[in-house]
């Protein structure tokens, strides 16, 4: 799964990244959780330009009675997200970049109860776009929520001694089609959701600070 990351970079970073004009005021962000607003790429039509957009992580399906889903649907699993009834619409008409630079994940540890942490993050530091979904969501006030997930897929050689499972992490050359509203194929969508090259990507064990979502500055990316 994918339960805490980072996205540290600023906003000229970011904006080059990820082709994008209206991004000015980023925060350094060391330990991102769910339910908290997350920066994310949308573009609503192929001649449109790239948005950036806080939206809440968690997805609250635009059927859903209330919004206490969200916290249950921080992921989807990309071998089923097509199937499933809270991701198939989003799969096809509505899907985001997530902005990253690095995420956690937790090993049990033989012989101790508290786990270990660590921070994977590609080789070069460069920020990178978890494969998202978005949805719109109104309550029965009217109000508006705008939620996404991330999507997982299994582990690479450098993730797999940790969990057998990673978000999916895509290639700067698919953002164009992740992104594309009229690219509807589900078999072709899936082929962009495959785990990220192990070589291309480090990870080190970090402190236990990251324990805790409100702890959020650069310790927690400290190797020990």
């Amino acid at each position: 799964m994918c339960g805490r990351y980072t996205q540290s970079k600023s906003a000229e970073i970011i904006t080059r990244a990820f082709q994008l004009d209206n991004v000015s005021d980023i925060e350094p962000r060391y330990n991102i959780a769910p339910t908290q607003s997350v920066l994310t790429v949308l573009q609503p039509s192929a001649s449109a330009n790239r948005q950036g957009k806080m939206l809440h992580w968690g997805l609250i399906p635009s059927w859903a009675k209330d919004r206490k889903m969200a916290s249950k649907l921080i992921n989807a699993r990309a071998e089923t997200v097509a199937e499933k009834p809270a991701f198939r619409s989003a799969f096809r008409k509505r899907r985001c970049l997530v902005v990253a630079d690095g995420f956690y994940e937790w090993q049990q540890q033989e012989n101790k109860k508290q786990k270990q942490p660590f921070y994977f993050r590609l080789s070069d530091g460069e920020p990178f776009a978890f494969a998202g979904l978005w949805e719109q969501w109104q309550d029965a006030t009217g109000e508006e929520i705008e939620s996404c997930t991330v999507l997982t897929t299994e582990a690479n050689d450098l993730m797999r001694p940790i969990h057998n499972r990673m978000p999916v992490i895509l290639e700067p050359k698919n953002y164009d089609l992740w992104l594309d509203a009229e690219a509807t194929k589900p078999e072709l969508l899936q082929l962009l959701l495959h785990p990220y090259p192990t070589e291309e990507m480090t990870a080190y064990p970090v402190s236990t600070a990251v324990n805790k979502p409100t702890n959020d500055s650069a310790e927690c990316i400290n190797s020990i």
